[in-house]
């Protein structure tokens, strides 16, 4: 091998490395802003962070970027990077489509939804009465997730179902838990899964079906825009 090519070679390696340790520092720093532990506003030091991780600051700048692309973190002059707060329209707007697609998706997969998965269903949402008595927001909402997807999964219509997978992992990018700022939804939350999957084994229409799924996510919206109204007549 010349010595050019053993170089290429080293540069090729090296390159790699730093591409690993630029996803381990995105998955840690974005599990920490999901989870909560890097709240909204939290400032993000390269340096600190890097350290806690044990690699250099630039595969640490190259995750901030691509969390900055994503929209969880922002760049301030003078502060550097920071935890994003959540964008109440972006939050609307996600909830308002998720409602109605959503609801579509569960009404077209009812048919298809046999009694394991009921059973399926309903043993994820015993988990979640669970969660309530020592509230973890982060666990609630990833129950939740799985809740809902037993509803929706059989949906045989894929641009239907696709259009629901995109407006999951948006709410997961624009925060970890709605649960974390109006944690006495979850409570309603838990009684109206029920009667979503009574409805189900019942054999309701797909109208009255879908009805209930777009208020069971719209009711969620609402406690939220609530809260938020609270918080800013409070402020003033």
């Amino acid at each position: 091998m010349t010595a050019t090519a053993r170089a290429a070679a080293a540069a090729t390696i090296a390159a790699a490395a730093t591409a690993s340790k630029s996803e381990r520092a995105y998955a840690a720093v974005k599990a920490r802003i999901v989870d909560g532990s890097y709240s909204p506003g939290y400032r993000l030091v390269l340096a600190k962070i890097a350290e806690d991780l044990g690699v250099s600051v630039v595969p640490v700048r190259e995750a901030i970027r691509r969390l900055e692309a994503e929209g969880l973190v922002t760049f301030e002059r003078n502060v550097g990077a920071t935890v994003a707060g959540i964008d109440p329209t972006e939050y609307l707007y996600t909830m308002q489509t998720l409602s109605i697609i959503e609801g579509a998706a569960t009404a077209l997969s009812a048919p298809l939804i046999g009694p394991a998965d009921i059973a399926r269903a309903r043993a994820v949402n015993a988990e979640m009465r669970d969660c309530l008595q020592h509230f973890d927001p982060v666990r609630f909402t990833a129950l939740n997730r799985d809740f809902h997807s037993v509803l929706f999964e059989h949906c045989p219509n894929p641009h239907i179902l696709n259009l629901v997978h995109r407006g999951w992992n948006r709410l997961a990018s624009l925060r970890s838990s709605t649960f974390r700022f109006v944690p006495g939804r979850a409570h309603e939350s838990v009684d109206e899964h029920e009667a979503l999957l009574k409805l189900i084994e019942s054999g309701a229409g797909a109208d009255a079906i879908e009805k209930a799924a777009r208020l069971h996510r719209s009711a969620t919206l609402d406690a939220y825009l609530a809260q938020s109204n609270a918080g800013s007549l409070s402020a003033h």
